[in-house]
């Protein structure tokens, strides 16, 4: 069993479902993270890992996500939770008016730290497209906006949980996590 800490329950959710395919189990833990402002979505995963192993004087792994608008120069990136909590979806696509270049990327980092150790990182990227509306009923967050490559034109919220997991990012890194934690962490 390996702790996650995050008090998003749709996180959980999905990482649940990722690491059955690897028989880990996870704990989640609600131990208080330190999010610093960067603009590097690694940067936030590791220190709030490294924070999460001291208060919860325990190994434990943290996942982080931005949304990488081209046409937006980037933004939200790292500031995604924020920008999806001020203007949300609707915010978005409002800043896409009338624009034709709509590619984007989501990026997930997991970060995993014991106590006292030094945070290992692991990075999921997946390309698409923002759609001109909200569509789909599944996922949280910025899913139903989001048309990931080879999904058929769909959103995300427009797939069942085991479909995103065959393209999402977080899954593109927990995949890695549990892959590097089995060998290496754990032992063989």
């Amino acid at each position: 069993m390996v702790r996650f800490a995050t008090s998003n329950v749709n996180k959980v959710e999905e990482v649940v479902s990722i690491l059955e395919d690897y028989l880990i189990r996870i704990e989640q833990v609600n131990a208080k993270t330190m999010e610093i402002q960067a603009d590097n979505v690694e940067d936030i995963a590791k220190t709030s890992a490294i924070w999460a192993a001291q208060e919860s004087k325990s190994p434990v792994f943290v996942e982080d996500t931005g949304l990488f608008v081209k046409a937006l120069e980037g933004f939200p990136g790292p500031y995604a939770a924020y920008v999806y909590k001020t203007i949300g979806r609707k915010g978005i696509l409002k800043l896409l008016s009338g624009v034709s270049d709509r590619r984007a990327e989501f990026r997930s980092v997991v970060a995993f730290c014991a106590p006292g150790g030094e945070a290992v990182c692991f990075l999921g990227i997946v390309s698409g497209m923002i759609s001109a509306e909200e569509r789909g009923s599944w996922g949280f967050g910025f899913d139903s906006i989001f048309k990931p490559d080879g999904g058929g034109g769909r959103t995300f919220a427009e797939m069942p949980i085991d479909e995103k997991n065959r393209y999402s990012h977080r899954a593109q890194s927990v995949r890695k996590f549990a892959d590097w934690y089995l060998k290496s962490f754990r032992g063989p």
